[in-house]
């Protein structure tokens, strides 16, 4: 039990102290009396019942897989460091396949118990920096899928490129024959 203590205790010191960084979360504390971990942990502990209990359960989900990505993506982009570049744009290859698996299998994996529970902390996982989940989704599934069809992929993507090339100056050419 006292390990236990002890790690709630380390947990709750490291919140606290990123929690610090901001002026507003500071304010709030000290206008309710109330310590900023345990708001902090409020909120979280009423989305994750919102989520279990699919009030708003898709919408949360979505909202937790793009906001702290998304500025995350964001700060990374203004580093001149490319290893934090490369984590992002990893997950967000990771997000768009896992969105595009969703749309076409939704009607079914939405009547699965608990789904936005489990697709929120899906998400925690591949972005959370301490697992690395998207990491683990890239190297050891779409990278090897991906290299296995590389060759057709760019031939499919050229040929769909020329057939939009060629579809689009044939409209330009009518557009302009049709005005005269």
């Amino acid at each position: 039990m006292e390990a236990v203590q002890t790690k709630l205790k380390y947990y709750n010191a490291q919140a606290d102290k990123e929690l610090a960084k901001y002026p507003q979360i500071m304010k709030l504390e000290q206008h309710t009396g109330i310590p900023k971990t345990y708001m902090a942990a409020s909120v979280v502990g009423l989305v994750f019942a919102l989520i279990f209990f699919n009030i708003g359960g898709q919408l949360l989900s979505n909202v937790i897989g793009w906001v702290y990505p998304a500025y995350a993506s964001f700060k990374a982009l203004e580093t001149s460091d490319n290893i934090d570049d490369t984590q992002w744009l990893t997950y967000w290859t990771v997000f768009g396949f896992v969105s595009l698996i969703e749309f076409f299998s939704d009607l079914i994996l939405y009547w699965m118990p608990f789904y936005y529970t489990v697709k929120t902390i899906f998400f925690l996982w591949l972005f959370l920096p301490s697992f690395k989940g998207a990491q683990t989704v890239y190297t050891k599934f779409l990278r090897p899928a991906l290299r296995t069809y590389q060759g057709d992929i760019d031939d499919k993507l050229k040929g769909w490129k020329n057939k939009v090339e060629t579809v689009t100056k044939d409209a330009i050419v009518n557009a302009a024959t049709h005005d005269d």
